[in-house]
């Protein structure tokens, strides 16, 4: 009567009708004791093979039948790799194990706006650290409240420098003057390119709005309204609109003699930020008041003063950098100044605050990028960096330093690539922080006859 071995499976001696290679499978199944967390990856039938199949054995006895099925074996298994190879591994990776920083890099430029982690990673582009061109920018005003820099569609940046409005021709990379006014009107506070990308708007710290004609370099029209100076400007389509120091802002119709058609009063302090929504349905006011207004276009009135839709007060500092969304009418996102260090994101249809995102230094613009779900800030004190933003998980894709003094403006380029920014360093640098630029050729004006050429003939 046989005895009952004490471990949970009883060892019987393999008969001897019992192929060698079940004997050994039968035995290396009995011995297997060891827990291995994750297996997916390994080839079991393999390494079982290699490890018992070279036992010591007496093949001499082996009979024709048992070394052909040996032989057959093994080319299942080892799919013709060489059995006495030295190279042929056991219990591998069938695949590169990815490393922790690709795991990263894959996870990181996933986590977009739609918040999954798992879909196969797009490839990632090149964010060069460094800028691609410098140009000096001598007596560049370091105001934080000024809007000294603007990109028009025809590939022209508009910079300020003192009392002199210089215009740089990116296409040609041509420098040239557009005009320049006397001591006791300037400096020159603010600079906006019409939606003609040919005229621009000048604002002065006299309190006065110039136009002109970036073509010929005339003057075709002054613009007046505020009483001290006019620090912001925005267009929208043929309404320019100002904020001054004195709070107000103008709506100015430049078709008709008398220019001003709506006047917004909403701030206690000036006016440092102004932007039309891309559909030209609402407007955006920042001011050194800390107070962000939203005003709604359908709510204007032709003969008195216009309501805002939103007052928004959560900003601890002066608000003056503006970005509407391009992909969400709604959207608008705005930086605080050194006190408040902060950009928030606003649903400016309800007035709710949607985020809010601790920058730890002074906020001085803002730009989103046209091609991703990306947000670009410019910074104060400490690093006076650029840094861009995946949208919405606000997580930092890169850092861009370079200026050595805090960056007041931002301008995006046409095609949406390039960013340039001026700083109180008194530098122009050229960033290609939102991909590789293309080729643009000079894009004229869809209405040549319209509104802005109208008016010269009708107002002199």
């Amino acid at each position: 009567m046989a005895l009952e071995s004490p471990h949970r499976f009883s060892v019987r001696r393999p008969s001897k009708s019992r192929h060698p290679l079940q004997e050994h499978l039968t035995i290396a199944r009995q011995n297997s004791d060891r827990f291995i967390a994750h297996r997916g990856s390994m080839d079991f039938d393999l390494a079982r093979y290699l490890l018992t199949g070279k036992e010591k054995e007496n093949t001499a006895c082996d009979t024709p039948s048992k070394q052909a099925y040996r032989k057959e074996l093994a080319a299942c298994l080892l799919k013709d790799s060489n059995i006495g190879s030295k190279k042929s591994r056991i219990l591998t990776f069938k695949e590169k194990t990815p490393s922790v920083q690709d795991g990263f890099l894959e996870l990181f430029s996933e986590c977009a706006s739609t918040g999954s982690v798992f879909k196969s990673s797009k490839s990632r582009r090149y964010i060069p650290q460094s800028a691609e061109r410098t140009l000096d920018a001598p007596d560049l005003v370091d105001d934080y409240y000024l809007n000294l820099l603007d990109w028009s569609i025809s590939n022209v940046l508009c910079i300020a420098l003192g009392n002199t409005a210089y215009l740089w021709d990116a296409t040609q990379s041509t420098t040239s003057e557009l005009m320049t006014v006397d001591d006791d009107v300037g400096p020159i506070t603010s600079v906006n390119w019409a939606p003609d990308g040919r005229h621009a708007a000048i604002g002065l710290n006299n309190s006065v709005v110039q136009l002109w004609d970036s073509s010929t370099n005339k003057q075709l029209r002054t613009l007046r309204g505020h009483s001290a100076r006019v620090g912001s400007l925005s267009w929208n389509a043929h309404i320019l609109t100002t904020g001054g120091l004195d709070g107000f802002i103008n709506n100015h119709d430049i078709r008709k003699r008398e220019s001003i058609v709506q006047t917004f009063r909403g701030h206690e302090q000036e006016v440092c930020g102004l932007k039309w929504s891309l559909s030209g349905q609402q407007l955006a006011s920042g001011g050194n008041d800390n107070l962000l207004h939203i005003w709604d276009k359908s709510m204007s009135s032709s003969n008195g003063v216009t309501r805002y839709l939103h007052r928004l007060d959560e900003h601890r500092a002066a608000v003056k950098a503006l970005a509407w969304c391009p992909f969400q009418s709604n959207l608008l996102a705005s930086g605080g100044g050194s006190a408040d260090r902060c950009i928030k994101f606003w649903n400016t249809q309800t007035g709710a605050c949607l985020n809010t995102i601790d920058t730890n230094s002074q906020v001085c613009s803002l730009l989103w990028n046209k091609h991703e779900r990306e947000l670009l800030s410019s910074h104060g004190f400490s690093q006076n960096q650029l840094t861009l933003w995946k949208y919405p998980s606000m997580v930092k894709i890169a850092e861009l330093t370079g200026h050595t003094s805090r960056v007041l403006h931002l301008a995006e380029s046409p095609d949406g690539y390039t960013v340039a920014s001026a700083a109180g360093d008194e530098t122009l640098r050229f960033w290609q922080v939102f991909g590789t630029p293309v080729t643009l050729k000079r894009t004229k004006s869809k209405d040549p006859a319209g509104a802005f050429n109208n008016f010269l003939t009708n107002i002199r």
